[in-house]
């Protein structure tokens, strides 16, 4: 969960701002420059044939967007009533189409990579890590998308820099928990994955009982949000610190979408009852039903937007 990083309130730098970005090798399926994968193909990776495909043609979608320079795919795979929730884009594909156009005349060499993907029901979510050109700023990319009708309908965004250190020595984007595969591991149970941590966000934010991570974390807990060590430690105190100090704090979980022993939380994190808040991912790993590593990214909330849809 988010611990110190949203403290800082510091402003984030958007540059991947409407969409998203990747590469295919992340799911563990490969697929041609010049078409999306099968359904057939994509179920392989998990899920039922429906979601799989439509994971299939999100990741296609991203890596011809933001890797190729290939604008087609908007005409191909996005909805005319495209609704976004990137506060610094409108609705619609032709705004999408105006950004890239306009960063790949400025970033010839931008490229993204998808580090993880995970798809449910109507949603497939991917966690990127972008750069604008060899050697600068890395930003960790959370994009959320609903399929309708196989077309892409809407999508939401959390986007956060890189630090170049971390306070566990962990960067943001590997896996360290065993097995280290490719994407979600099917032989774990979605459903027993998404109780664990529902029940940890839910006890600890709204139960505001920090003891919920001795229950449902195993260690070596491994951390991935930059400010936090390994461990549970430092996130108890955050939230032990955070109560006291801040009595309306509140946490509102948007969406939740689980794939195997991944699970990730869309949430609303706010410090005060007229706070805008923050716009924060979480995600978590169970293995074995508990907790053993967790990544996020941290975005606050403007005060304008480019839409009238909120980042939720």
């Amino acid at each position: 969960m988010l611990i110190s990083a949203i403290g800082t309130k510091r402003a984030v730098r958007v540059l991947l701002a409407a969409a998203t970005a990747g590469v295919l090798s992340v799911v563990g399926v490969a697929a041609s420059a010049a078409s999306p994968l099968s359904a057939s193909a994509a179920s392989a990776v998990g899920g039922d044939r429906q979601t799989a495909a439509n994971k299939a043609m999100v990741v296609y979608f991203y890596d011809q967007l933001w890797n190729h320079d290939n604008l087609a795919v908007i005409d191909e795979f996005v909805r005319p009533d495209y609704i976004q929730h990137d506060p610094h884009s409108p609705n619609g594909p032709e705004p999408l189409r105006q950004l890239l156009t306009k960063l790949w005349a400025a970033n010839p060499d931008m490229h993204t990579h998808i580090d993880r993907v995970a798809a449910e029901g109507d949603l497939v979510l991917l966690y990127s890590d972008g750069t604008a050109a060899p050697g600068a700023k890395t930003q960790a990319v959370v994009d959320i998308f609903r399929v309708q009708d196989g077309k892409i309908a809407e999508h939401w965004d959390v986007i956060q820099d890189a630090p170049d250190s971390t306070a566990s020595g962990n960067d943001m984007f590997s896996t360290l928990s065993s097995p280290r595969l490719p994407g979600p591991d099917p032989r774990v149970s979605t459903a027993a994955s998404k109780r664990v941590v529902s029940a940890l966000v839910s006890e600890v934010t709204t139960g505001r009982d920090v003891t919920a991570f001795d229950r449902y974390v195993a260690g070596p807990y491994s951390q991935h949000d930059p400010q936090t060590p390994n461990g549970t430690t430092a996130a108890k105190e955050f939230f032990t610190s955070t109560f006291a100090a801040h009595p309306d704090f509140s946490v509102g979980v948007k969406r939740v979408i689980a794939e195997g022993d991944y699970v990730a939380v869309h949430s609303n994190y706010k410090f005060a009852a007229d706070d805008r808040g923050f716009a924060v991912f979480d995600l978590f790993r169970v293995r074995h039903g508990k907790v053993v590593e967790h990544w996020d990214a941290v975005q606050p909330v403007p005060a304008t937007s480019a839409n009238d849809n909120t980042m939720f």
